[in-house]
């Protein structure tokens, strides 16, 4: 478990510099390219067995299947056990709440004008 945050909380440190150098624009753009490097093609969402079978691409290797049945499961939304690129890109925001907090922001100015 010790690995998984760790290596959450390298994600959560780049996440917001994504933002910060892509743009919204850009970021989308990178997190539908991580949902294309672990998406099962033949059933077009991420499968706990695609996850399994591509999570060195992200540098999650190391990670139990526990650890990414776990992943699955938060970011599973409609319950059919896998995860579609709008999950996907949820889960990635809810796991940095950095960006989650800047993306509140973006809303507010947004709503305000």
């Amino acid at each position: 478990m010790a690995s998984r945050q760790n290596q959450q909380s390298n994600f959560q440190d780049l996440l917001p510099t994504m933002a910060d150098k892509l743009g919204g624009d850009g970021l989308i753009g990178e997190l539908c390219n991580g949902f294309n490097l672990l998406v099962d093609s033949s059933k077009g969402v991420i499968t706990l067995e695609s996850l399994k079978r591509n999570s060195a691409l992200l540098g999650l290797q190391d990670l139990s299947d526990d650890d990414l049945r776990s992943m699955v499961d938060e970011g599973d939304f409609d319950g059919d056990g896998a995860l579609n690129q709008m999950e996907f890109c949820v889960l990635m925001f809810r796991l940095s709440p950095e960006l989650m907090d800047e993306s509140r922001l973006w809303l507010e100015d947004a709503l305000q004008h």
